[in-house]
């Protein structure tokens, strides 16, 4: 069961760590077991979007994590299932609905991947090196690495390519005239585009963090009721020797959060407090959906809404308190780094017990 739709289980799943949106069964982004990690987000093209309830981009994420052992065959499970029962449906615990296509991230130990859709078609553009960032539009140009069948003949049949010359995805399927929103996240692919080229061939995860807080650019989000609702970083050696460590923040404004360190391992220590509720007649389940409103906060993220309050009441306080949560976030990257580097060999239960305990330790600090 999805957020809308049923479709057929599979015999074997992978272990997954999600950061999503409470009301529903996907995740904005992920990682599984395997060291394989997804993130999307919402695009509009020229073709129309579904109202009509399928798969959501989001329940595509948590497939792809869930089905695929490689960022590939992340990829493979991700297109399949959008071929076979197409994304449609509200993407927002709203009566009014919001709906959008999908752009993914898909990368591994070993090779990264953005794959685009427009409807049920799509292109896949594989990354060999260097970076890569995503914003809100298509940016799969004529560099395909993999497409739909019938791709460049849906372009073609509505007049959006001629058939001469080189076929460019984006300016087949983009929209002459793009949404509002999606004007600014022009500015906000060429920003990030040119961080990351500031910082080529030492990019580290601190780095990934400077970036995901950058607010001059629009990448942190923090302006017209938007605010950036959860970050995440990995780092994923190819050493198969050395663990994959995906830090989260699992709170809102990562400027003003912390990330972190998660790692898979046997007999993880379960973390509730950033667990959100769940309800008997939850009103994403019902139809008609969203009837009404319920508090999906976790407890982290309710003393953490009370922090930022304080921090914004009392600048002195405030500057204190986000001086401490920097030092409690050094502390686990250094940790982190040492572990990578063969420094240090945490026990097997410490590891387990990793993400609960910054998480304790931050929710301390809030008291």
């Amino acid at each position: 069961q999805c957020t809308y739709i049923e479709i057929e289980q599979v015999e074997r799943t992978h272990a997954v760590v999600l950061s999503r949106p409470a009301w529903l069964w996907g995740a904005e982004m992920g990682a599984n077991e395997h060291g394989v990690c997804v993130g999307n987000e919402g695009v509009w093209t020229r073709e129309p979007v579904g109202e009509d309830e399928a798969l959501l981009g989001m329940d595509l994420v948590r497939l792809g994590l869930e089905r695929g052992s490689s960022a590939r065959e992340a990829l493979e499970v991700i297109t399949a299932l959008l071929e076979q029962h197409g994304q449609g449906g509200s993407c927002k615990e709203e009566p009014v609905p919001f709906v959008y296509h999908n752009t993914f991230l898909l990368a591994d130990r070993h090779e990264a991947w953005v794959l685009e859709t427009a409807g049920r078609y799509w292109a896949a553009q594989r990354i060999p090196e260097g970076s890569r960032n995503i914003s809100n539009q298509l940016s799969i140009g004529t560099d395909i690495t993999a497409e739909h069948a019938g791709l460049r003949q849906r372009a073609r049949s509505q007049g959006w390519w001629s058939g001469d010359g080189e076929f460019s995805f984006a300016d087949a399927f983009s929209l002459e005239q793009q949404p509002p929103r999606m004007e600014a996240a022009k500015a906000r692919y060429h920003a990030g585009k040119e961080l990351l080229q500031q910082h080529a061939g030492h990019i580290t995860a601190e780095t990934f963090m400077a970036i995901l807080r950058d607010k001059e650019s629009g990448i942190c989000v923090d302006s017209e009721g938007f605010r950036t609702a959860g970050s995440m970083v990995s780092v994923l050696p190819r050493d198969p020797a050395l663990p994959c460590v995906h830090f989260f923040t699992a709170t809102p404004d990562p400027s003003r959060s912390v990330f972190k360190p998660f790692i898979f391992v046997a007999g993880l220590k379960p973390t509730p407090q950033v667990r959100s509720p769940s309800f008997s007649e939850d009103p994403a389940r019902k139809v008609p959906r969203f009837q009404r409103t319920v508090d999906r906060r976790h407890e982290l993220y309710r003393r953490h809404q009370a922090a930022l309050e304080l921090m914004e009441r009392d600048q002195e306080q405030g500057q204190k308190l986000q001086q401490t949560l920097r030092d409690l976030e050094k502390q686990g990257l250094e940790a982190v780094n040492a572990l990578l580097a063969g420094a240090v060999a945490p026990s097997p239960e410490e590891l387990a017990e990793l993400f609960f305990d910054c998480v304790d330790t931050e929710m301390k600090f809030y008291k």
